[in-house]
């Protein structure tokens, strides 16, 4: 089947669950795809829900395709719309049977809607349902069984809770429909994220979004990378989504940009807001679109990844370009974004603690809450190792699965000296975003000064001639670094990071590296006369930088 809803602002889209589609249609098209299937499919699409539904030229095929089955197996819930024709199909009537068996195995949630029939004529077969089965009981007398299966998928299906059309007004019917899958949708979500280590007591950030008031809110998300911002978001998002008239989750902002440009951005906004595709030809343009399109709907939208202001200008404005009630979710590693937008809020996504961390490595490298007792010792070094960063705990839990403790002690010596590349291109990404100056300043603390007193620091920073007051405000906006009134300090990933990138620049050669910290490596230059290149003013430096670490 081709025709699906690509949306992705779901509740069950977190990234523990196994469906693809939120809702499964089935339905016969004769009866009611130009009419109550049509718009009930336009209502869930609207809400974000990811929903699947066949075409026309498939019914006329002989047997369901692969692909349905697939697709059924794959839906969290499925509604059968049973109108007066429903069983003359016998492509229908097969769909039936695979719900039927996929609803045994727990695998989808069926729900029927009586469309213009009554339940009993389902259950019990009887008036236009007869008839359809008097023919088939004909045409397929050499297959009777499959008869058979047909009229107890139906009597299933009839006996489960539904939607009965009656008289009611069918436009009621379908946002009562569409209210309830809604609340399904968020209920199971929560259970979705069971596994998602620490984030209950994260989820309580959605209180920050005050969701109710009818003022516009602007909520940036902060954090060094690889510390869970974006799981964040997307959970808060489909907590909450079901109360927004319109949805968007723009995830990976700074990939995008860089790779398609920010127009694609905007068509991508404009597209889940309003479900339709419109030519924009630059960003001028899209920035009109977005102000005069959106400006009277109640929104949530997420900016996943930001990293340049141009972003938020040609996405989000001030946040008066949406309807009132609209919130506005900003995942960034840059603070002082935040601080030029003036949003109404800054959170802080702190790591996990011991505790969490264990269990989340116990589910990477083992699937169970807790280690073998004989990996404890070593599960536990790499909690220490890791500091809370989900990031590298999940990259090391998954490289650790199924290895034996010899392999795992071994990981955790080579890791001292040859950090993860995995984790450390993630990192990087922030220091690749710094002036050289900047740079400088953060390679210096790395190498030197992490954990060391703030004003000494700051004095032996003036001294290199690298303006630190400006410089540290920078690296501590973009979580690289932290200070207090008395000390300064890293994530010790972030210390391993920058101390690989001054040992990548000749990994064979320390003479020839712009900084030295390692006694070892001093003495060893200094004996060997090789001082050259980047160390030729070597004598410049302050004697206590180089210290035995």
């Amino acid at each position: 089947m081709s025709s699906i809803s690509t949306q992705k602002a779901s509740p069950s889209s977190s990234s523990t669950s196994r469906w693809k589609y939120d809702v499964f249609l089935s339905f016969r098209g004769e009866d009611t795809r130009t009419s109550f299937t049509d718009h009930l499919y336009v209502a869930l699409k609207q809400k974000g829900l990811i929903t699947f539904r066949d075409e026309e030229k498939l019914e006329r095929g002989k047997s369901i395709k692969p692909e349905l089955l697939k697709a059924i197996e794959e839906s969290r819930f499925t509604i059968v719309i049973l109108s007066k024709n429903y069983a003359t199909s016998t492509w229908c009537l097969d769909e039936l049977v695979k719900i039927i068996e996929c609803m045994k195995e727990m695998k989808t949630t069926v729900f029927p809607i009586f469309y213009d029939v009554d339940p009993s004529n389902v259950r019990k077969q009887t008036g236009s349902f007869a008839e359809a089965f008097s023919k088939h009981e004909e045409c397929f007398k050499d297959f009777i069984e499959n008869v058979h299966t047909w009229r107890a998928a139906l009597r299933e299906v009839a006996n489960l809770k539904g939607w009965h059309l009656l008289d009611r007004s069918e436009a009621q019917l379908i946002q009562n429909i569409v209210g309830e899958l809604w609340h399904k949708l968020s209920y199971a979500s929560l259970k979705d994220i069971e596994d998602l280590v620490g984030i209950k007591s994260r989820v309580k950030f959605k209180s920050h979004l005050a969701i109710g008031f009818n003022d516009v809110r602007i909520i940036g998300v902060w954090g060094m990378g690889g510390i869970g911002k974006t799981t964040l978001a997307r959970v808060v998002f489909d907590m909450v989504s079901k109360k927004f008239e319109g949805c968007c989750f723009l995830r990976n902002v700074r990939e995008v940009c860089e790779k398609d440009g920010l127009i694609q951005l905007q068509k991508l906004l404009i597209r889940k807001i309003l479900n339709e595709s419109i030519s924009i030809q630059d960003v001028d343009e899209g920035l009109f679109v977005i102000k005069n399109r959106l400006c009277y709907k109640r929104i949530l939208l997420v900016l996943d990844d930001v990293n340049q202001l141009d972003q938020l200008k040609m996405l989000v404005g001030k946040g008066n370009w949406f309807g009132s009630g609209s919130r506005i979710i900003i995942t960034t590693r840059d603070k002082h974004l935040l601080r030029i937008l003036k949003v109404d809020e800054i959170y802080e996504v702190k790591g996990l603690n011991d505790d969490e961390a264990l269990r989340l490595l116990s589910l990477k490298a083992f699937t169970n809450d807790h280690p073998p007792k004989d990996y404890l010792k070593l599960c536990k070094d790499v909690v220490q190792y890791t500091k809370g960063l989900p990031l590298a705990i999940e990259i090391l839990g998954s490289f650790l699965v199924s290895r034996d403790i010899d392999r795992w002690k071994s990981t955790l010596n080579r890791l001292k000296e040859f950090p993860q590349s995995e984790i450390l291109q993630v990192l990087k990404i922030s220091f690749e975003g710094l002036d050289e100056v900047e740079k400088e300043i953060f390679l210096h603390i790395a190498c030197f000064f992490n954990n060391e007193n703030k004003n000494d620091t700051i004095e032996k920073l003036d001294y290199l001639g690298l303006y630190p007051d400006v410089g540290l405000e920078v690296l501590v906006d973009k979580s690289l670094v932290k200070m207090d009134e008395t000390t300064i300090w890293m994530h010790d990933l972030l210390q391993e990071m920058g101390r690989n990138i001054v040992y990548q620049e000749f990994p064979k050669d320390p003479g020839k590296r712009s900084k030295l910290w390692l006694f070892e490596d001093v003495e060893d230059v200094l004996t060997k006369n090789m001082v050259s290149g980047y160390l030729e003013n070597f004598s410049m430096y302050p004697i206590d930088l180089f210290k035995r670490v």
